[in-house]
């Protein structure tokens, strides 16, 4: 089944369930419309080609606390009308859910989660409509709950996953993730957990290097007042299948946030850890409370993973400040990635880079948005060095409680050590929404 039909499918069943008159959740939904003009629209560097767009879409939001259901889901999809005809027309959707059945409760739950995404067909290509796919990673299975006492209790977890892209078939693979959890509770905020656990990855493309991967980490976890901290440390093995071998390495996963003030919060997390494409696309998409609503989008923006059956090691450094107040918000989230391929098919990367966003309330109805992001990719291998910026303003202006209109202009700008992946793009929007 193709990944466009597969992804309307699962859209439509995320929406019937909404619908559903048994269910008692939060449904917003936006439909928007607009028309785009690219001065560069292929991203090429002695090419470019202007380009007139017509974009309509739609994003929808689901959340739902129940005692027997608990999810949230919230995705939309986007059609692209290339009126120059440079390119086919394309329809790309997004879809991140998470939904929890207790079929048992307190001893049996059934988990499905689904993550869709456009992500490149290749990162060392612009992101131009000839280098864009759709992606969706699906995980359901079964948890087991059970007690060890009144402060201890236990989890065992069995999930199937599978992952798809419509254009690179490396990436299609299905997996088994098994995983045995004890938990005891140190006092009210804070807990301290053991976990087990193993996963078998088979790709569909015979030629694609099958391997097993097994973890074992302790976990602590505190929720204070205006801290929230979360730790785990252990050991991950990889054992690769044909002859390449086996690699283990310290596992890291810690994380804090401060809230220093009811406008000011800080962060920090570290990762090192072994993943691969499929895994980040759902660490990058999972909600992390099914309970909690969030805006509907209103685009759908191309990823940067690299999407393949490579398996690496990750280590990743991030930090954010955040600040909220009656009229300015400013978020700012510096971060460095190093990827170091088990298998050496693919060219090891270290990244770096930063995003920062401003939105100001002119008045209660019209807001002035910027952002800026700067990412620096080195591909020690290849000898390669992409730098890319992004700077963009926008202004959205409420005309009633459903209604807006929104205009944006963005450059983007990249250069790079190897001939010809340069480009300069310059974007401007204006489209209309309606929320509810």
């Amino acid at each position: 089944m193709p990944s466009s039909t597969r992804l309307a499918r699962t859209i439509a069943l995320a929406l019937a369930l909404a619908a559903g008159p048994a269910l008692a959740g939060q449904l917003d939904y936006s439909l928007y419309g607009g028309v785009e003009h690219s001065d560069n629209i292929n991203l090429s560097n002695t090419a470019p080609a202007s380009q007139w767009l017509l974009i309509p879409g739609f994003g929808f939001d689901y959340a739902q606390q129940g005692a027997t259901l608990q999810a949230h889901v919230t995705g939309g999809a986007e059609y692209r009308d290339y009126l120059g005809g440079s390119y086919a027309n394309q329809k790309f959707g997004e879809l991140a859910g998470l939904v929890n059945w207790s079929m048992l409760p307190q001893r049996l739950d059934f988990v499905a989660q689904d993550y869709a995404s456009v992500q490149p067909i290749s990162t060392l290509a612009s992101n131009g409509p000839g280098n864009q796919q759709q992606t969706n990673v699906l995980t359901v299975g079964p948890t087991l709950h059970f007690n060890l006492g009144s402060a201890m209790r236990g989890q065992v977890e069995l999930r199937y996953i599978n992952s798809r892209a419509s254009r690179t078939t490396e990436f299609d693979s299905s997996r088994g993730d098994a995983a045995l959890r004890l938990i005891r509770d140190i006092s009210p905020t804070s807990q301290l957990s053991l976990n087990l656990e193993t996963q078998r990855v088979d790709f569909d493309d015979t030629g694609e290097v099958n391997y097993s991967r097994d973890g074992a980490f302790v976990r602590y976890v505190d929720r204070l007042a205006h801290t929230d901290l979360d730790v785990a440390a252990g050991w991950s093995h990889i054992r690769l299948d044909g002859g390449y071998g086996t690699a283990t390495t310290p596992m890291v996963n810690a994380g804090i946030n401060w809230h220093a003030s009811a406008r000011n919060s800080f962060g920090a997390s570290y990762t090192r850890n072994y993943s691969d494409a499929a895994q980040d696309l759902i660490n990058l998409a999972e909600p992390t409370d099914t309970a909690a609503p969030s805006s509907p989008p209103l685009s759908i923006q191309t990823g940067g993973a690299v999407i393949g059956s490579g398996v690496y090691l990750e280590q990743r450094l991030e930090g954010h400040y955040d600040y909220a107040g009656d009229r300015l918000t400013v978020s700012l989230s510096p971060w460095y990635r190093k990827l170091h391929y088990v298998e050496g098919f693919q060219p090891d990367e270290t990244g770096r880079g930063g995003e920062f966003g401003v939105d100001y309330r002119l008045n209660p109805r019209l807001t002035l948005s910027g952002f800026a992001n700067y990412e620096r990719e080195d591909y020690t291998t290849l000898a390669r060095r992409d730098t890319t910026t992004n700077v963009g303003v926008a202004l959205r202006q409420l005309v009633n409680s459903h209604w807006c209109w929104r205009l944006s202009v963005v450059d983007q700008h990249r250069t790079s050590t190897a001939p010809g992946e340069g480009y300069r793009e310059t974007e401007v929007y204006v489209g209309v929404v309606y929320q509810r």
